[in-house]
Order: C-alpha cells, then sequence, then structure tokens
C-alpha cells in the first residue's frame, strides 16, 4: 500500500507541473521569483525611510531633555589610552640613610622582578599595579625604620636575647636528663628528644608552646602568613590594608619568598655547622681532640662516614708507588687509618649492641687510679669543689673551711703588714689600728672554730688550743699565728681514714679525676678500641696491644724490652718550635719479636718522670731527669746532649733489676713506649701544678681572691679586711651549724626550680648591674650546669670574672657595651646586614637556586670536624676554672642542641617573637603569639594534666 500511495504522489505532482509550464510558458518560474524579490525589498525600503524620520524626531526631544551628554567622555578616554605611558616617578628615600636605601631598594626590585613581574606581564603591560606593590612596601619599610630608630635595644641585646637562649638551652638540657632517666634504648631517640623537648618547654612558659611552627610545615607557613598580615596592617595605611589583592600579594612574598627560605636556612644544622668551622678557620684540627670525639660519638652515622672516609684514604694510600724514606711516612699514615678504622668499627658494634658503659662507674670499681696529693687538692678549684662536697657528706667540713679560712687570714695579714711597713717608710703611723684589727679578725677565727662555744668545734689538741689564746691575748697578732693548728688539722685530713684516705675511695674521687682529665678510660680496651692512640705508626704494619694486654705482660727475661733514642729533630708546628725524639723500641717476646718507633718530646719525658716519682717515691732518689733550659734550648748541641742524657734515663729506667723492684712499674712503661700519641693524664696535671704549687702552699689564691684588693688608704683596707674576714667566718660557721642540724648548707648543690622555671630572673643583686658579667654567669650556668654544683665554686667563678673583667675594661664597661649595641644598630651595620641579605638570596643580581641538600656522609664528616674544632678552640685556663669533665660536656651540648632543625627552629622563632615584641610594646604582641600557638598538641595536652590535678583537689 505504501508503494502505491508513493507513486500516486509522483504522478500527481508530475501533472501539476506539465500544466504550469503549458499554461505560463517556460519562464514563468524566473518571473514568479522576481515578482517576490521585489515586494520583500519594497517592503524593506519603506520600512528604513520610515524609522529614519521617527528617530530624528525623537534626538531633537532628547537635546531638550536632562540626561547628560555621553559623546565627550568616550572620545577623551579613547584619547588617554592612545597617550605614551609616563615615566614613573619613585621616591627612594626608606630610612633616611642611603648607605642602607640603596641595598634595600635593590632587595625591593629583585624581590617584585623574581615573584611577581615575571608573571604579570603574560597578563598586563599596566604598571600601576606594580607601582602600588612596591609603594606600599615601601612604606611599610619607612614605618619599620621609624619604630625601629625610636626603640631602645639594649635591654634586647643585652638581657632578652640571652635569657631567650639560656631558656632553650635549659628546655634541651632537662629533655637530655629526661630521656636518660627513663634509661630506654629508642629506635629514635632524635624524633623521642623533639618531642619531649617540646613538652618541656610547655611546662616552663606555662602559655605557649610552639611545636606546630617548628615541626609542621603547613603550620609553620600558616603562622607566617597570619604574622605578616598583622605586620601590614601594623605597617600600611588603612586603605592598601583594606586592598586584598595587593595585600596578599604582599603578605605571601614576604612569607613564602622571604621569611621561609630565612628561617630554613638558618635553622639548618649543616648551615649552622659550616658557619662554626668557619667561624674558628684559624684553629687547626688536633688528631687528640679529633680521637677523642670519635671515642665519645653516639652517632653511627658519623662513625660510618668517618671511616668510609679513612678506608677511602687507605686505598689511595696503598696504591702510591714509593721507595726510600717517603716508604715510612706512607706505613705510618696507614697505621693511623687502621687505628681510625678500628676505633670506629668498636664503637658502632657498642653503639648497635646496647652496651654503653658509664666511664666514671666502671673506673670506680677498675682501681687503676691515679693518685693526687691532698695538698695539690687543696689548691686547685677543680678538685677542691668534690672533696669539699665529700667533707659535708662526711661531717668534716669544719676542718676544711678551717684551713681555708686560715689562708686567707695569712694571705691578707700579710699584704696589710707590707702596707703598713711601706706606710712607715712614709711616717705615717697606724700601727696600733692595724694591730687591732689584726687581733679582730683572728679573734673571729678562732671562736668560729677553736673556742668552747663554737658549734661544730674542731676536735684538735687542747694544748695548742690554749697556747693559741694565750698568745692572741697577750701578743700581736702575727701572719702565722695558726699555723701550728693549721698543721695539725691538714695532718688530721690527711692521715684519718674518714677524711682523704676513703676520699680515695669514694665515687666522687673518681668524677674528680674525670674534671682533672686524669681518668682513663678503662671500656677502651682489648678488642674494643685499645687505649693507645696510633700517633706514628709502627714499621711491621701491625696495631698496639692495648694498655690491658701490655699491663698483663709478666716483668720476667720471657718478654725484654729495649729502647734508645736514635734520632732527634727540631717540629715546627703551627708556629710553636720543639725538639722531638725518635725511640726505636724493640719488644722480644718467646714466639715473636717486634720492632717499632715511637715520637716523645722534653714535656712527655717530664710528664712521665713526674707520674711514675708520685706513683713508686723510691724512684725519685734513683732516677734522675735532665733539667729544662729556657733559653738556647734547639742548639744542635745542646740536642745531642740532652738525646744522650735521655738516653742513660732510658737505659737506667729498663734495667731488669728495677723492673723486678717494681712490678708495677712495667704498666707505665710500656704504656709511655707505645706506638701511639702519650696521653699525659697525672703527668700533664702534675707538671702544671708543679710550676705553680710551691709558690702557694703558703698563700691560699682561691679564698685570698675575695679580699686580696688593697686599698689605697690603710684604715679603709684594714676595715674591709675585718669585714670581709668576718663575713666569710660567719659565712662558713652558719655552714657548718646547719649542716650538723640537718639544715642544708649554704655552700651545697642548689637544684633548679622544678617547675622548669625560664632564665628570665636577676641573677643576684651585685650581678644585674654588670651586664657582661651577668651574661657571662647566665651562659656558663646553662651551659656547663653550674647551679648542679656546690656554690662555693660558682662563687669563685663570679670573683675571677669579676677580675677579668675589671682588668680587661675598667669600670666603664657596661658604657662600652652599650656603646657597641649602638654600633651593632647604627647604619653602617644595618646596611652591612642589608647586603648580606641581598648577596645571599640574588648572588650577582640573579635569584639564587635552592642550595642541593648535601650528601650525608660529607654532612656527618662536617659534624665531626665541627665538635673537634669546638673541643680545640676551648681553652686550658676553662678547663682548670670548672673541670675538663665539665668543659667537654657543656661544649657537645650545645653543639648536639644545634643538631635538630625543629629545635633550631624554635630558637628562631623565639628571637622573632622578641624582637617584634620589642620593636612594638604597645600592640600586645604576647598575647598575639600566644593565640597563634593556642593549637599546639602540647599545650592541650598540658592543660588537660593540668586539669586532672587540679580536680580532685577541688572536690575536697
Amino acid at each position: 500500500s505504501c508503494l502505491q500511495t508513493s507513486l500516486s504522489i509522483w504522478g500527481w505532482g508530475s501533472l501539476g507541473l506539465v500544466l504550469f509550464l503549458v499554461t505560463f510558458g517556460p519562464f514563468a518560474i524566473f518571473y514568479f521569483a522576481f515578482y517576490i524579490l521585489c515586494f520583500v525589498g519594497g517592503g524593506f525600503v519603506v520600512t528604513l525611510l520610515f524609522g529614519k524620520s521617527n528617530s530624528e524626531k525623537y534626538l531633537e526631544q532628547c537635546e531638550h531633555s536632562f540626561l547628560p551628554c555621553t559623546s565627550v567622555g568616550i572620545p577623551k578616554c579613547i584619547e588617554e589610552m592612545k597617550r605614551e605611558a609616563r615615566p614613573i616617578k619613585i621616591d627612594r628615600r626608606l630610612t633616611g640613610a642611603n648607605i642602607i636605601d640603596e641595598p634595600l631598594q635593590q632587595v625591593i626590585q629583585f624581590s617584585l622582578r623574581d615573584y611577581v613581574q615575571y608573571w604579570y606581564y603574560t597578563l598586563s603591560d599596566d604598571e600601576s599595579f606594580l607601582l602600588e606593590i612596591r609603594q606600599a612596601l615601601q612604606y611599610a619599610l619607612v614605618q619599620f625604620s621609624a619604630r625601629s630608630k625610636e626603640t631602645d635595644w639594649q635591654p634586647y641585646f643585652t638581657t632578652r636575647l640571652v635569657d631567650d637562649f639560656g631558656t632553650h638551652l635549659r628546655v634541651f638540657r632537662k629533655a637530655q636528663q629526661r630521656i636518660a632517666e627513663k634509661g630506654d634504648q629508642m629506635k629514635d631517640q632524635a624524633e623521642e628528644l623533639v618531642d619531649t623537648f617540646f613538652e618541656v618547654e610547655v611546662e616552663m612558659e606555662k602559655e605557649v608552646c610552639r611545636d606546630l611552627v617548628c615541626t609542621s610545615p603547613k603550620d609553620e607557613e600558616g603562622f607566617l602568613r597570619d604574622l605578616c598580615e598583622v605586620l601590614l596592617y601594623i605597617l600600611l595605611p588603612p586603605g592598601d590594608f583594606q586592598n586584598k589583592i595587593m595585600r596578599y600579594f604582599v603578605r605571601e612574598i614576604l612569607s613564602r619568598g622571604i621569611l621561609l627560605p630565612l628561617i630554613n636556612q638558618l635553622s639548618d644544622p649543616d648551615y649552622i655547622n659550616q658557619y662554626v668551622i668557619w667561624m674558628i678557620r684559624d684553629s687547626n684540627c688536633n688528631y687528640e681532640a679529633f680521637m677523642n670525639i670519635i671515642k665519645l660519638s653516639d652517632n653511627i652515622g658519623e662513625l660510618e662516614a668517618v671511616k668510609d672516609k679513612a678506608s677511602e684514604e687507605l686505598q689511595y694510600l696503598r696504591s702510591l708507588d714509593t721507595a726510600g724514606d717517603d716508604i715510612n711516612t706512607i706505613k705510618n699514615q696507614i697505621n693511623s687509618l687502621l687505628y681510625v678504622i678500628k676505633v670506629c668499627d668498636s664503637r658502632i658494634q657498642r653503639l648497635q649492641s646496647g652496651k654503653e658503659i658509664d666511664t666514671v662507674k666502671l673506673a670506680a670499681n677498675f682501681g687503676k687510679l691515679c693518685t693526687v696529693p691532698l695538698d695539690h687538692i687543696l689548691v686547685d678549684n677543680v678538685a677542691l669543689q668534690f672533696f669539699m662536697d665529700y667533707m659535708q657528706q662526711t661531717g668534716g667540713q669544719a676542718h676544711l673551711f678551717f684551713w681555708m679560712t686560715v689562708e686567707g687570714y695569712r694571705v691578707t695579714a700579710q699584704q696589710q703588714l707590707e702596707v703598713l711597713q711601706s706606710r712607715q717608710k712614709d711616717g705615717k703611723h697606724q700601727t696600733n689600728q692595724t694591730k687591732g684589727l689584726l687581733r679582730a679578725a683572728a679573734f673571729g677565727v678562732y671562736e668560729q672554730y677553736l673556742s668552747e662555744k663554737a658549734s661544730p668545734r674542731v676536735n684538735i689538741d687542747d694544748n695548742l688550743v690554749a697556747k693559741l689564746a694565750e698568745t692572741l691575748n697577750h701578743e700581736d697578732p702575727t701572719p702565722e699565728i695558726f699555723d701550728d693548728i693549721q698543721r695539725k688539722v691538714y695532718e688530721l685530713m690527711l692521715r684519718d681514714e674518714r677524711f682523704y684516705p676513703s676520699f680515695k675511695q669514694n665515687v666522687l674521687y673518681v668524677r674528680m679525676l674525670a674534671e682533672l682529665d686524669m681518668l682513663k678510660d678503662p671500656s677502651f680496651r682489648g678488642s674494643d678500641d685499645g687505649e693507645g692512640e696510633s700517633f706514628n705508626g709502627s714499621p711491621t704494619g701491625s696495631i698496639n696491644l692495648s694498655l690491658d694486654d701490655l699491663s698483663n705482660v709478666p716483668s720476667d727475661e720471657t718478654v725484654q724490652l729495649h729502647a734508645y733514642i736514635s734520632d732527634t729533630g727540631v717540629c715546627n708546628d703551627h708556629g710553636k718550635t720543639y725538639a722531638l725524639y725518635a725511640i726505636t723500641v724493640h719488644r722480644r717476646n718467646p714466639n715473636s719479636e717486634e720492632m717499632w718507633k715511637t715520637y716523645r718530646r722534653y714535656s712527655d719525658f717530664h710528664d712521665f718522670h713526674m707520674r711514675i716519682t708520685e706513683q713508686f717515691e723510691n724512684l725519685a732518689n734513683i732516677l734522675k731527669l735532665p733539667g729544662k733550659k729556657t733559653f738556647n734550648n734547639m742548639d744542635r748541641e745542646f740536642l745531642e746532649k740532652r738525646k744522650k742524657d735521655l738516653n742513660a734515663y732510658l737505659q737506667l729506667l729498663l734495667n731488669p733489676e728495677m723492673m723486678k723492684a717494681s712490678p708495677a712499674l712495667a704498666h707505665y712503661v710500656y704504656d709511655f713506649l707505645e706506638n701511639k700519641a702519650y696521653s699525659k693524664g697525672k703527668g700533664d696535671f702534675a707538671r702544671k701544678m708543679d710550676t705553680f704549687v710551691n709558690p702557694l702552699r703558703n698563700s691560699m689564691r682561691n679564698v685570698s681572691n675575695a679580699v686580696k684588693s688593697i686599698p689605697d688608704s690603710l684604715a679603709e683596707g684594714m676595715t674591709k679586711m675585718s669585714d670581709n674576714m668576718g663575713k666569710m667566718s660567719e659565712r662558713l660557721g652558719q655552714d657548718i651549724k646547719q649542716s650538723f642540724f640537718k639544715v642544708p648548707p649554704l655552700m651545697q648543690k642548689t637544684y633548679s626550680d622544678p617547675d622548669h622555671c625560664r632564665v628570665a630572673a636577676p641573677i643576684d643583686d651585685n650581678v644585674d648591674d654588670n651586664i657582661p658579667l651577668r651574661v657571662m654567669l647566665l651562659l656558663m650556668d646553662e651551659v656547663f650546669d653550674l647551679k648542679e654544683r656546690n656554690q662555693w665554686l660558682r662563687r669563685n667563678i663570679k670573683n675571677l670574672l669579676q677580675q677579668l673583667i675589671r682588668a680587661t675594661y675598667g669600670d666603664t664597661i657596661n658604657r662600652k657595651i652599650v656603646d657597641h649595641v649602638d654600633w651593632m644598630t647604627s647604619p653602617e651595620q644595618v646596611a652591612d646586614a642589608v647586603k648580606r641579605f641581598r648577596d645571599a638570596f640574588w648572588p650577582n643580581g640573579i635569584l639564587a637556586e635552592t642550595v642541593p641538600r648535601r650528601d650525608k656522609a660529607i654532612r656527618m664528616r662536617t659534624r665531626v670536624a665541627g665538635k673537634t674544632k669546638l673541643l680545640e678552640v676551648m681553652p686550658d685556663e676553662l678547663k682548670h676554672i670548672i673541670g675538663a669533665e665539665t668543659t667537654r660536656k657543656g661544649i657537645l651540648r650545645v653543639f648536639e642542641m644545634f643538631q635538630h632543625s625543629q629545635l633550631n627552629k624554635r630558637m628562631v622563632y623565639v628571637f622573632l617573637e622578641r624582637f617584634l615584641e620589642t620593636l612594638f610594646p604597645q600592640n600586645k604582641f604576647p598575647e598575639l603569639f600566644n593565640k597563634l600557638h593556642s593549637r599546639s598538641k602540647q599545650m592541650q595536652r598540658y592543660k588537660q594534666r593540668l586539669h586532672s590535678t587540679q580536680a580532685p583537689s577541688l572536690q575536697k
């Protein structure tokens, strides 16, 4: 049906077309199209003419209306856009100092170029936006400069900065102590230390903790954005601050482009280590200090890095083709490297096994300790404090204090009598007054320690006490008036089993030896580390026996030891010239024979001689060491003569009969002749003490320092002397009374506040006004933990620092400190800091690329080098004041504190916060920082613990 329908449609259509063509002709289609086109065109023309006439009429009506004319603004806008851009004038004045403005303008220009222009010009060529940003930055810098000029920076640099650093160090020390108390061998001690650090921080700060800012990069960026926005609110005019687009751009440039990279660089431990090495670049690394660092290192990464480098150097040396004299030098270097590798391996094994050894406890049970005479202890600051602690424990401090007081009285009396004699020569007579004051001081000592009223009373022969009382009542006092009783007290302390003999068996004695650097670490022995330090190397290429191996060698004929000085020469080590003696040593065992060379200086012989003559008193009359010579001691003729004398000394020492008479002597001889750097130990202490013990035995420096100043006026001097003696006697008497009645004595260890208070309170009434003394005491307290030591040592250190500062700067030291702060904030120094910042971020005007992180092994070796240089640069005088072990631990504690980037960031942010609080004292920045750090997890946990502890008490 569909097919039929389509056929019908086509049929009818064809029929209609044929009829149309027959009726109208073949051109009818074209005529029809033409008619339609004409109709449409005519209609369009009519419509156009009618619309034009109506539009003209409407415009004529609009001319009389109140609407503004729009035909003037558009041409002007087009004309303005076609004009050429005028040059933009920028006021380049920022701080009022051209030397600062010039580099500061360059910093602004480089910042806009590298952080804005590189993408802005792809969007628009209009300079107005860039101009607004630049003007906003300049306005902020002008306001910042004005605030800086109005600020007094002296309290910030001399008080707040030091307090914040001391607080940071105290928090770190407390965190270390807390981890040590746990006693667990944790997998990640660094992470545990960081967590514990911020836990202690919130306990100390109470209201703020910076853990999120220092450990979370996201929170750190948010903190810097908020801080920069606050600064822009303070520094920018309100109109510019309300411009959000410009404000956000400036905020991002400051926070992410400048502050964040700067803080990351300052917090990088590797950057700090490199800076430390650069600061003390003139100091050369000492072999002994380097080996001490290796033996004390508790970082496996450091040990592996040193071991790898030593192995690399060892491979290189073994590949060299040498002959003649060079071969001995190469062998010595190879043996030294082998020893370093051995020490590193042993230390790594011990750390991995977790069998860390407490040297002091081990040495206390080891039994082979040096003997320090009592007279040496009494004149050495470091040794005396440990003996004083022990005497307080045993109740014998009255004897020690009496001995010290008498020493102070003698020295002061001698000084005042000398002044009196000089005044009498000048015709000035004040004899009666002087003797009266001396008698008053002598009576004070007698009443405090020897009278029936004394509590406690020094137990001594009553006849001597009665004789002294008779002398005081009928004769003029002399400096030697107490000598007989003092001598008896000394003998009592020396012989009584309660005092010096028992002290040598106490752990305090071992700690004293450690502080005097006279305690050899017995843990480095056998196959572990080896006590000796390979210094020159053995031609046989073997590693030397340890001290324990040598000390166990029998002294009979089965082991024969021969040694002689084969050569001598003059060495120049960094400007110091000294003679060096080459000792050839032969050791013959039943199954083997060894030979090596070791090198010793005359000072090594002297230290060795001092050591063995103190241990074996009978040797002092047999062995005679060649004497010293001050001048012309490098002449060839003199060196040959000394070589001959030292050879004779060695042969007498190695005589078999000598060894049989003193079997224990073999241990010291083997130690001295070992192929290693000679560890002076006791000898070093004895040699240094020998230079000043004898002249000081009759004048106790430690006590006399507080009263030794002699005023111009004799009366004033005697009055001061009497007052000082009275105060000292009263103070010592209070100590004794308190200790006997079970009251904590004054001269006792003072422990820190258990609440972990900040380091912000004045140290002392007499110290707070003395800026350098306050700074030095505060830093020494925190670095070397002096508050854990007795107050006697601290007072001595305070007196010493006062005398040092007075002798160096006089009474104008505070004025000089203020002048120095003014110099630090002067335009020249500020300009120099801006230039350094510019050159660091844009060297040669080009944005510095991100420095790739250095290889871990290189960073570890840098750490070792930094620690070695720090230990090497520490003066020996500091060790003699507070002790070698305390000095070493304090320096390494400070260095370890800087090895954690999170903790470094905390310190940088604290400094930044204090800087802003000082610069804007009216803007309540402390409250702002508390709010910014309020999201701290440690802070929330602390508040929960505080609430849980307070809840039971509130219920009660």
